[in-house]
Formats: structure tokens, sequence, C-alpha cells
């Protein structure tokens, strides 16, 4: 076959690939789209973090030029020492952020999750009928089941206390799982407990008293509750990968929004709680824009209880890309 030929050939090929293209809706610039950039997160299964899932399963982390990997975890407090070594985004709370940070480990909040509100609470100290607690005041010396000694939600609450007049050193805090708490507390192994929903509505339903919301004792109205945190340095260095993150997860608040029902259907994928749970669980208020005065007012409510002894500077919490 002469040149000539073959340049025939290669030219009615092309043509033909072109209509083939065209025919399918698609231009020869959609096949040579640039490679999706791998990207690792760890999480806790937990209806917090839902938007995560729906914007892997819905593809709007692949949508913003993500390829992302979700990773199961149960300790939060482990995450910021793996930033920017084992993963890039971690799900993280303030009190875990502000005490790496604290320690000298370079990590930042790079996008929200969700707040905490009056109108939308999801957590509870709760307590029995039967023991006789009805306020925040009678909670002095008593026994508290909390999910970690020292996490967001224990924390909150010695600061609760401590507003309320409380000694906050009187209490006995023993740790127990979320999804025991409500036998412990009928059992009477414990006065009260620290409790997060879907188990606080349940517990609320069997009859059980909620006697306040500690997370929402710095501010009273709202606050933030979970966040997504990054290494500092590598954060720094990839401001397209944390605007693409943001715009996925609001993508998919967008979407759980107008599906709820399908939103559902993947939080039972990745739960694995009942159905009747899943119906019923009420969805946090999810925000992804973050702000450094979000978390100085927990750095405030952790040296008011003595855990941090250290000055922070809140401009350097948070990574906002430009």
């Amino acid at each position: 076959m002469n040149s000539a030929v073959k340049m025939q050939w290669r030219s009615r090929i092309a043509i033909a690939l072109t209509l083939a293209l065209a025919g399918a809706g698609l231009s020869t610039s959609a096949v040579a789209q640039a490679p999706l950039i791998p990207v690792r997160a760890a999480f806790p299964p937990v209806v917090t973090w839902l938007p995560s899932w729906v914007a892997k399963e819905k593809g709007f982390f692949a949508k913003h030029g993500l390829d992302v990997t979700l990773t199961i975890t149960q300790n939060l407090s482990l995450l910021p020492g793996t930033m920017g070594k084992q993963f890039d985004f971690g799900a993280s709370t303030p009190t875990d952020l502000l005490k790496a940070v604290a320690s000298g480990i370079d990590v930042v909040a790079s996008a929200a999750e969700a707040y905490e509100t009056d109108k939308n609470p999801t957590t509870h100290v709760v307590t029995s009928p039967e023991t006789g607690i009805r306020s925040v005041k009678d909670l002095a010396g008593k026994t508290i089941a909390t999910p970690t000694i020292g996490a967001v939600i224990h924390v909150s609450t010695l600061y609760w206390l401590k507003k309320n007049g409380v000694d906050f050193n009187s209490i006995r805090a023993v740790e127990v799982p979320f999804p025991n708490m409500a036998d412990q507390l009928k059992a009477k192994r414990v006065d009260a407990v620290e409790t997060l929903e879907p188990f606080a509505g349940a517990m609320l339903k069997a009859g059980n008293i909620s006697l306040g919301l500690p997370i929402l004792a710095p501010t009273g109205k709202e606050v933030l509750f979970v966040f997504w945190i990054s290494q500092g340095a590598w954060a720094k260095s990839n401001p397209k990968i944390v605007k693409a993150w943001i715009a996925a997860l609001e993508d998919a608040k967008a979407f759980m929004e107008k599906e709820p029902a399908e939103a559902r259907k993947i939080l039972a994928q990745y739960t694995k709680l009942p159905e009747a749970v899943v119906q019923t669980v009420p969805f946090p208020d999810y925000r992804f824009r973050i702000k450094a005065d979000d978390l100085s007012v927990w750095a405030d409510v952790l040296k008011d209880v003595g855990q941090l002894d250290k000055p922070v500077d809140k401009n350097k919490l948070v990574f906002i890309p430009d």
C-alpha cells in the first residue's frame, strides 16, 4: 500500500470516528479529558458524613475531577497525624484539631461538614425518669457515659456543667459506645449519657429525658460540630483539590434535598442501620464553607475546662482556598 493510499485510509478512519462520536453525543475532546485526581479520605460510618457518600455514589466527586477513595475509621483523634500520609481529607472535630495543632502537628480545617443548631439538634445529655435527675444541676456527683473522654461531646458537656454552676470535677465519666448507652442507663450503671442521633431519638421515644444540648453551650444558637481536615502543607499546595472537594459536597447536598429517598438508600448502604432507623434519622445541618471564628469559639471552651494551655492563631487553623 503506497503512502497516498495510507493517508486516504487514515483520513477515512478519522472521519468515521468523528461521526461515531457525534452520533453518541460526544466530542473528540470528551475522549481526551484529563485523568481524575486520586484523593484519599477517612470517615466514621454515621449520618454526619452522608454528603461525601452521596458525592461518591452519584458521581459528584468525579464531576469535579476527583477519584475519591473512602475509608472507614472509628477513632477521629488518630486522624490528624495521618493527614498527608495515609489520607488527604479526614473527618474531625474542634477538640481533635485544636489539640493536634497545639501538639505541633501541621493540620488545618479544609472544609466544614455539619453545624449543631438549636432548631435541629443532634446531641443530648439523656437520663431516665427513675434517676430523679431533672436538670443539669442535678448531675453534680453523678456518673455520665460518654463515647470518648476528651472528645468534643464530652468537652462540651464539661463546659456546659461549668456554665451552669456545676463542678465538672465532681462527675465520673465512663466510656460507653453509643449503641450500648440505653442498656447501661436502664441497668442503672450510669446516671446519664451523652448521646447522638439516631440513638438520642430512640432513647427519647422510649420515655427518657433530655437534660440539654451540651454542644450548643459555647454559643446557644449554633456552632461548628464536625468538619474535614487536611495536612496544612498539602492543602496550600492543592487549593484546586480543596475547592473541588467542597463543590462536590455542595452538589451532593443539593441532590439530597431533591432526592431524599435516594440519599437514605446511600445512608443505609454505608451505615448498615436498620431500615426503620434509616427512614427516621434526622439529617444534620450540612454546610461546607468554614471560617476561622468557627474554631476560635472552641479554643475558648478548651481553655475554660483546662484542656488547652497553649495559644493558637485562629487564622492558621483553617485553609480557605481563593
